[in-house]
């Protein structure tokens, strides 16, 4: 079957639905149906193959039963069940008294879940196009792991919602440079809708995992936290249609909240893969969580201070940060001054500011760092966007091939053989201190561009202006023709 064209349908028919405003409810109202969905079919599965498997819902509430016949309830009949019994019950399934590891999944994605459709008859004709995908076929579910990418990066363009997705060129590249391997605790205190977690899942089925031991440790292994309810039901479906039995790692909640003190040895993880939210502060309150020394309300800032005492002596760490992350004094000069002094930032990615466009078009970085030894001299590598095209955009996002130079001057596991290009430099960390540890270094070996002119400057946008207008003037004489 065409999933792709299935989608489609499914988003047309959502869009004739009065309670849905916007692409954000629309993915959110799509989530939570084909997580029950995703949930039954592995149901199904796991009764095959275990005897004395109980599912974690009632039986008048799985999937098969109530949305599983294309000739079954709908209209008004439908939403009653869906709002006035559906919901009211897996927002309060027993946990305690289940003991189950699923049910306490249900109840966490379907916490602040809301069904927002209110037309009975499209609900039901979206419900009959989710049917139509089988969950437990191995075609199927690859296929639709490729459309539910798509879904992801649509949250692009949903307002707000796309601080949710990094793209996936970037997620990969981090993963294969800290290399995760099964045993290892893998942590994403951040994880939006779980990228990282799936390409290290990917990572270390095709380098790593040869039997079902190995599987086992590595499902096990993961620890992962989602502030948004929204990212949060997108990140534990994609789990589960990456065969993850029981994603119940994957905390709903806030890990900032927690007091940094709290956090002991028992907490501290082998590696750290994230993208934290940057750009924003957080709640009043939630900066007395940390040290006097470490208080602030930019979210970037504590993320990275807890990140540093979350990794193990050994550990290592991939984050994304803003290139506000890397300059500044008070709080700012302290984390760093820390990070620094705990681990070895061996390696700084800088991207272009296009990178994260739409939503976010500031320049980001690439931070990678090993907890145990103090940093000695850290290496610079400046990723260009290709000469073929002015900028990355959401039609022509970065792609994994476009950092295939930054993996061949890498320098393998051990960083061997690194040297200076017109792209890569080293900084010592003498030259560091004095800077007040201003991580914030330009490229020494590429030449200042003209462009850099304030003349050259005025001149560009003059003509971007003289362009804009002569756009204008065009489009007027055709629809001044049209309208004739």
């Amino acid at each position: 079957m065409d999933i792709s064209r299935n989608i489609k349908s499914i988003q047309r028919i959502m869009r004739q639905d009065r309670g849905l405003n916007g692409d954000a409810q629309r993915i959110e109202q799509l989530a939570w149906m084909l997580f029950l969905k995703i949930m039954d079919d592995q149901d199904k599965q796991l009764s095959l193959i275990q005897p004395n498997y109980k599912p974690p819902l009632p039986i008048s509430l799985h999937w098969r039963n109530w949305a599983g016949n294309p000739e079954g309830i709908t209209g008004d009949e439908l939403l009653t069940f869906v709002n006035g019994e559906l919901f009211p019950t897996l927002k309060n399934l027993n946990t305690l008294q289940g003991k189950d590891a699923r049910t306490a999944i249900i109840r966490n994605v379907f916490e602040d879940a809301l069904n927002y459709m209110k037309s009975g008859q499209l609900l039901r004709q979206v419900i009959n196009k989710i049917n139509e995908i089988d969950f437990n076929s191995l075609s199927n579910r690859q296929h639709f792991g490729d459309i539910y990418e798509q879904i992801l990066q649509d949250l692009q363009s949903a307002g707000n919602a796309g601080e949710y997705y990094t793209p996936r060129a970037l997620t990969e590249f981090m993963v294969e440079m800290i290399d995760p391997m099964p045993g290892e605790i893998i942590l994403d205190p951040a994880c939006g809708t779980g990228g990282f977690l799936t390409c290290a899942i990917r990572h270390m089925r095709d380098k790593y995992i040869k039997k079902i031991e190995d599987e086992k440790l590595m499902q096990s292994s993961f620890r992962a936290v989602e502030k948004m309810q929204l990212p949060h039901i997108l990140a534990t479906t994609n789990m589960l249609l990456h065969e993850i039995e029981e994603p119940s790692f994957i905390q709903h909640g806030n890990t900032l909240a927690r007091p940094y003190v709290s956090y002991t040895s028992e907490d501290k993880v082998d590696i750290i893969l994230t993208n934290p939210p940057f750009g924003g502060t957080e709640e009043l309150g939630i900066e007395s969580n940390f040290p006097a020394h470490l208080q602030t309300r930019e979210t970037a800032d504590l993320f990275l201070a807890l990140i540093i005492r979350l990794l193990k002596d050994g550990g290592r760490a991939a984050v994304v940060l803003p290139d506000g992350s890397l300059f500044g004094d008070g709080v700012k000069m302290r984390i760093k001054e820390q990070l620094l002094k705990e681990c070895n930032l061996h390696t700084i990615v800088r991207l272009p500011n296009s990178v994260f466009k739409p939503y976010a078009g500031i320049g980001t970085n690439l931070l990678f760092f090993e907890k145990g030894s103090p940093t000695k001299e850290i290496w610079y590598y400046q990723h260009l966007v290709p000469s073929t095209q002015k900028a990355y955009s959401k039609t022509k996002p970065i792609r994994r091939e476009y950092l295939q130079d930054i993996l061949n001057w890498w320098g393998g596991k051990e960083r061997l053989n690194r040297v200076e290009s017109q792209l890569a430099w080293k900084v010592d960390l003498e030259t560091i201190i004095n800077r007040n540890f201003n991580l914030d270094i330009n490229n020494p070996n590429m030449k200042a561009r003209e462009l850099e002119s304030p003349e050259i400057i005025f001149n560009e946008i003059e003509q971007l202006q003289n362009q804009k207008k002569s756009l204008v003037a065009e489009l007027n004489i055709v629809i001044e023709r049209l309208l004739k």
